[in-house]
């Protein structure tokens, strides 16, 4: 973008603050000084990006006292100082997240406290969201049929299916096929619960 481009003439809100020569030079604006303003010194903390013109010599004098912080208090400077580490922009203190008032006095094993009170609640809402699983109808009746509920786990799961199948097979059971249709049912139980995830 170009400031200095005719269109911008328009919107500024101050006019340029340099007075120029007739031969379109600047004149340096230290009093009674008629030279060339060929250098530029800035005009202070409360005027940023405007400048004064001064020659070669009055520019070195101005510089020579020229002070930012001239006017401000040691408790002003310190803070100013301190924003500057962040570049002037507004921070906050990592993990506190507005829970403790700004104006409390805690101690820091108070915070700590506090933070693992918060974390060990997470947690076991995370633990019962986990175990308040919405299982579907078909998974439902899947769990039924080898004897369990909803809240049961993989391991449960699987441990359940092989007592089931040991149980009815007919190789372990000396070749007794009655229960064959009951064995099935398993079967097709544990499989569907292993297509959904759950086991």
């Amino acid at each position: 973008m170009n400031l200095n481009s005719p269109l911008f003439d328009k919107i500024r809100s101050k006019p340029a603050a340099e007075e120029v020569r007739p031969d379109n030079e600047p004149r340096c604006q230290h009093m009674g000084c008629a030279r060339k303003g060929e250098f530029k010194a800035p005009k202070g903390r409360d005027h940023e990006g405007q400048f004064f013109r001064f020659c070669l010599d009055h520019v070195r004098e101005y510089n020579s006292t020229y002070n930012y912080f001239a006017g401000m208090s040691d408790a002003a400077l310190q803070s100013y100082q301190k924003d500057a580490l962040t570049g002037h922009r507004p921070t906050w203190n990592v993990g506190v997240n507005g829970s403790v008032p700004p104006d409390s006095k805690l101690d820091a094993a108070s915070l700590l406290r506090a933070r693992l009170e918060r974390l060990r609640r997470a947690r076991e809402a995370s633990a019962t969201a986990a175990s308040r699983r919405t299982v579907g109808k078909a998974a439902l009746k899947a769990l039924e049929s080898l004897g369990l509920d909803e809240t049961a786990d993989k391991d449960t799961i699987r441990a359940r299916f092989k007592e089931l199948a040991k149980r009815l097979h007919p190789d372990l059971n000396e070749g007794d096929r009655s229960r064959e249709d009951k064995l099935r049912a398993i079967i097709d139980a544990y499989n569907y619960l292993k297509s959904v995830g759950l086991a």
